[in-house]
C-alpha cells in the first residue's frame, strides 16, 4: 500500500488521480488543492485546501498522512520549489526541484541548456533585458516570436501575424514584457505542425508516451485567443495523422539529450514529466518550449490508455529503475474536448461574460470519461469558475469514433456553455495534413 500525495486540482490532476487509483497497490491518496475539485474528492482518502506556495502547510499535510511520495501536478508549486521542500522532510517526488524546473519556468535556461550542449532544436533567438538591439535582430528575421521569460500559464507567447503585425508593434510588444519582466527572449518564428511529446524520466531514461496535438485557440477553425488549450486527440497507432515515426524519434532523442545536459550542468537527476512541444518544420522537428509536467489537456488522452501500473512508474521514476520496467499504452484512440463557459476568452464587457459563474448539471455521459476542472462543487450543484470546466474524453479503437463519443457525451451537459465540436473531426485533421505536405514540399 502507497500513501500518495497528489498536489493540483484541475482536469490534469483528476486524471492522475484515476490512474493512481487503478494500482493494484491498493493505494490511498491524499490531495492537496487550492479549490475543491469533485472528481478529485471522489477518489480521495482525505483533501485540503491551501495555497502552493505554502510550503510548510503542505509538508504538514504530508507529515500527518505519513505519504510515501508525492506527484506535482501544475507548474506553480514546481516554480515555489514544493519538491525540495518535501525532500527535507524525507518525501520524494515525481516532478524536479526548483532548480530543474527551470526547464519550464525560464526559457532562457532551456533556450541556453540546448545551445550550451549542441542539441538540436533551438531556433534563433537572443535574450534581451532592455530595448537596445532588439530592433537589428528583428530585422534579421522573417518571422517573429516574443516571450517573457517566466511563467504565463501558456498564454504569454506572441506570435507575427496573430498578436502583432509589424517590426515596430514587435517592438513594443517587448517594452511592454520589459515593464513586466526581467527579460524577453526574441525569437524566429518556425511554420510548421505542432505536436506534444510527453516524456517519463528518471534523470536517465526517457520513455516517450503517445505523441497528442492540442488546439489552444478559442473557436472553431482556430480562430480566436488562445486558451491553456480548447481539446486535442491522439491516434490509435500512437502517431499523428501528419506525421511520421520519425518525428517522434527525433523528439525522444532531443528529449533525451536534454535530460543528459540537465545533469551535466546541475549535478541532479530531473525526476517527473518532461513534456516537449515540438514542431515539424521543413528544416524537421524543432522544439517550441519545455514544461516539466504533464499537459493539459494532454495528459486526459494518455494516462487512460496506461495499461501499465502508474504506481510502479512513479516509484521507478523516483528511484532512478524506469529502464527495469515496460511501459505499455492501449492501441486506441482518443478526443478531448473541453466544456468552457461560454464567455471563456471573451472580453469581460461581452454579453457572455456572465456564464463564467453560472451553474451546469451532467447528465448521463455514458462511457465516456469526465475530468473536472475549474468548477465549484456547492450544496445546490456544480458551478462554473472563469476557466475551462470539465474536460470530456472518448476512448475508440479509431480517432472517428472517440470524436463522435466525446460530441455525444457534451450535449448531456447543460448550462451556459460552450465547446469546439471540431476538434478530433476528418475536416481539421485533414487541413494539418495539406498542411504538413505543403511544408515538406
Amino acid at each position: 500500500m502507497a500513501n500518495v500525495l497528489l498536489i493540483g486540482n484541475g482536469a490534469r490532476e483528476h486524471v492522475i488521480a484515476e490512474a493512481v487509483m487503478r494500482s493494484k497497490h491498493n493505494p490511498k491518496l491524499f490531495p492537496y488543492m487550492k479549490s475543491n475539485n469533485p472528481g478529485i474528492a471522489s477518489l480521495s482518502e482525505s483533501t485540503t485546501i491551501g495555497s502552493y506556495s505554502d510550503l510548510e502547510g503542505i509538508n504538514m499535510f504530508a507529515r500527518k498522512h505519513t505519504i510515501d511520495f508525492a506527484i506535482i501536478g501544475p507548474e506553480d508549486p514546481l516554480a515555489n520549489g514544493v519538491v525540495d521542500s518535501l525532500n527535507t522532510i524525507g518525501i520524494p517526488s515525481v516532478g524536479p526541484t526548483k532548480d530543474l524546473a527551470r526547464l519550464e519556468t525560464s526559457k532562457t535556461f532551456t533556450r541556453d541548456l540546448l545551445q550550451k550542449y549542441t542539441i538540436p532544436g533551438n531556433p534563433r533567438y537572443r535574450v534581451f533585458s532592455s530595448l537596445e538591439g532588439i530592433r537589428d535582430f528583428i530585422g534579421e528575421l522573417d518571422g517573429i516570436v516574443i516571450k517573457p521569460d517566466g511563467l504565463t500559464g501558456g498564454k504569454g507567447v506572441m506570435v507575427q501575424g496573430d498578436h502583432f503585425a509589424t517590426r515596430d508593434e514587435a517592438i513594443e510588444k517587448c517594452r511592454e514584457i520589459l515593464d513586466e519582466h526581467s527579460s524577453v527572449i526574441v525569437e524566429e518564428k518556425f511554420d510548421g505542425e505542432e505536436f506534444s511529446l510527453q516524456c517519463l524520466c528518471d534523470g536517465i531514461t526517457v520513455v516517450a508516451t503517445p505523441p497528442v496535438q492540442d488546439h489552444k485557440r478559442r473557436f472553431v477553425g482556430d480562430k480566436g485567443p488562445n486558451t491553456g488549450g480548447m481539446g486535442s486527440y491522439s491516434l490509435e497507432d500512437h502517431s499523428l495523422p501528419f506525421m511520421e515515426k520519425s518525428d517522434i524519434a527525433v523528439g525522444l532523442a532531443i528529449t533525451q539529450k536534454v535530460a543528459e545536459a540537465i545533469y551535466k550542468e546541475t549535478g541532479e537527476y530531473y525526476r517527473g514529466v518532461m513534456y516537449g512541444g515540438f514542431i515539424i518544420t521543413k528544416k524537421g522537428v524543432q522544439l517550441l518550449e519545455y514544461n516539466a509536467r504533464f499537459g493539459d489537456p494532454e495528459a486526459m488522452n494518455i494516462l487512460p490508455l496506461l495499461k501499465t501500473d502508474f504506481i510502479d512508474i512513479c516509484r521507478a521514476i523516483i528511484t532512478g529503475t524506469l529502464q527495469d520496467i515496460e511501459i505499455e499504452f492501449d492501441t486506441k484512440a482518443t478526443v478531448c474536448k473541453y466544456v468552457v463557459p461560454r464567455g471563456y476568452g471573451l472580453p469581460k464587457d461581452h454579453p457572455d461574460a456572465r456564464s463564467t459563474a453560472s451553474k451546469i448539471e451532467v447528465d448521463d455521459v455514458q462511457d465516456v470519461h469526465l475530468y473536472y476542472s475549474s468548477v465549484d462543487k456547492r450544496a445546490d450543484g456544480l458551478y462554473m469558475t472563469t476557466s475551462r470546466a470539465i474536460g470530456v474524453v472518448g476512448i475508440a479503437p479509431d480517432l472517428d469514433g472517440a470524436e463522435r463519443k466525446a460530441e455525444k457525451a457534451i450535449s448531456a451537459i447543460k448550462g451556459s456553455v460552450d465547446h469546439r465540436p471540431d476538434v478530433g473531426t476528418k475536416e481539421l485533421i485533414e487541413k494539418r495534413i495539406q498542411h504538413m505536405k505543403e511544408i515538406r514540399g
